[in-house]
């Protein structure tokens, strides 16, 4: 009979470039289990100082193993050009951890090759990458999103972690050395945080085939870390790792969940359900959520949650939603002929039509200047705001005075009559003087009322046109070559001429 075989995932661990080479060193120090390491450089100097298990230097009729200068182009060609030692590196792993620091050149532009070889090879492929600070320029930035998304295409499931992230969890005091430091150790957190899950045995275990399942072609990932101790941690660590500063997005929707909980031999199998619990209520409610506990007794009485989430509707996770919108306020009620708008850089205006306003009927009345011209002027309610106002009371006489055409002449002894028995003899006819705009015009409006009486005429030319017309008329000259109407009089009718006519 046969003796049985044990047969072990083989996990390899690749750090390209500068950021990831780093990174595998911190793995190494820390005495990660389990994994391979292999580093990958186009700077000879700086491989050399790797202790990782393979070392290739890639490039070297390209840059001379002097490095890739932050040239992206350059590390993708340096990695193309040895496509062939990477493929030879990679064989026979299970699963491969592609991490790298973004932004740079080797690692921003050789990560998608070897993941792509990788994942050719049938491995499990994860990507780890730091997204860079903000004080490494915009460059740095442009070219690191230019990479994720290059890099995105080439894996089963990409785990970005922003470094500026870290500034909120580390104190005011932290050196730019230790910066990236921590940036190592939250990248070793991500991938021992997964690789513990297969490797170490804990009180549940965990195999290849239940990490694949929430993995594979899972798109873009999100991970959170966490730890807490005295009563009810295991909680606490839980809510930090679901609320974590590295999550650039909430894993609410996530369909799949990796949840490692790690402590010491004290860890309860009661404290690793009610963390579960309430990792699974912030995930999807169908997720399917893989989860291990580890026992590690160099934490003693701490307890350290990591929270990867994968599989979004679209392989983007939602963005946190700091705010709700505010309500734009409502159009408020006006009566004038412009509305406003409001809108975020101020107002904007539209105008009505004069109907949807709701004035009343303008009043007309007529006028005439020394020259025999005939118009009508409009007697608008008070002008809203917005709009132009006409000038009333002696103003108003002024300008209608100064709009003749042409000035007029003095009167003669017999025009001057009294201003107010005309406007009596006016009213005792049944005619309508308005406000004269002088003592010319009111006895010339005067003479036409007597000599036109009540008639149909009057009415018409006096009334009827305002409210013909309707809301809104303007003032419109009448023509000069066509006099007033007037009726034929009845004979035997005696009619009151002044005597300045006779």
């Amino acid at each position: 009979m046969a003796a049985p075989q044990n047969y072990l995932a083989v996990i390899k661990v690749v750090g390209i470039g500068g950021g990831g080479v780093n990174a595998v060193n911190r793995m190494i120090e820390v005495g990660l289990k389990g994994v391979e390491f292999i580093a990958i450089n186009t700077d000879a100097q700086a491989l050399l100082m790797s202790d990782a298990d393979v070392k290739l230097d890639i490039g070297r009729e390209l840059t001379r193993g002097l490095g890739a200068g932050a040239n992206p182009e350059v590390g993708h060609k340096a990695a193309e050009d040895h496509a062939e030692d990477i493929e030879e590196v990679l064989k026979g792993a299970d699963m491969v951890f592609v991490t790298a620091g973004e932004g740079g050149g080797t690692g921003t532009g050789g990560a998608p090759v070897v993941a792509r070889i990788a994942r050719s090879l049938g491995a499990l492929t994860i990507g780890v990458v730091t997204r860079p600070f903000s004080f490494e320029g915009r460059k740095r930035a442009t070219q690191a999103e230019e990479g994720i998304n290059r890099l995105r295409e080439e894996v089963d499931t990409l785990i970005v972690i922003p470094n500026d992230r870290l500034l909120s969890i580390s104190d005011r005091q932290v050196s730019v050395l230790d910066a990236f430091k921590q940036a190592d150790q939250v990248l070793l957190q991500g991938v021992s945080g997964i690789t513990d899950l297969i490797t170490t045995p804990g009180l549940i275990n965990l195999d290849f085939a239940d990490v694949k399942s929430v993995m594979s072609n899972a798109g873009s990932a999100l991970m959170g870390i966490g730890s807490a101790r005295g009563e009810n941690r295991s909680v606490a660590a839980a809510e930090m790792a679901i609320s974590s500063p590295l999550l650039e997005a909430s894993i609410d929707g996530a369909h799949g969940v990796l949840l490692s909980i790690a402590g010491g031999s004290d860890l309860g199998l009661f404290e690793i359900n009610e963390a579960a619990q309430l990792v699974s209520q912030a995930a999807h409610p169908d997720s399917n959520i893989i989860f291990g506990a580890v026992i590690d007794d160099g934490l003693g009485d701490e307890v350290r949650v990591t929270v990867i989430a994968a599989g979004f509707d679209g392989g983007m996770p939602r963005r946190r939603q700091e705010q709700q919108q505010e309500r734009l306020p409502g159009r408020p009620a006006s009566r004038s002929g412009v509305s406003s708008l409001p809108t975020q850089g101020g107002q904007v205006y539209g105008f009505r039509r004069p109907g949807e306003l709701g004035w009343p009927a303008s009043s007309t009345s007529r006028t005439s200047n020394g020259a025999g011209q005939s118009a009508e002027t409009s007697h608008a309610p008070d002008a809203p705001a917005h709009s132009v106002q006409q000038p009333s009371g002696p103003a108003a006489d002024q300008h209608e005075a100064q709009a003749a055409t042409k000035p007029a002449e003095a009167p003669t002894a017999a025009e001057q009559a009294s201003e107010a028995e005309v406007r009596t003899a006016a009213a005792a006819a049944g005619g309508d003087v308005g406000r004269p705009t002088s003592d010319l015009a009111a006895q010339t409006q005067e003479l036409r009322q007597r000599l036109l009486g009540n008639s149909p005429y009057a009415r018409s030319d006096t009334h009827a046109e305002s409210s013909q017309r309707g809301e809104g008329s303007v003032s419109r000259p009448l023509s000069s070559s066509r006099p007033p109407l007037r009726p034929a009089p009845d004979e035997g009718d005696d009619l009151d001429i002044p005597d300045f006519l006779k």
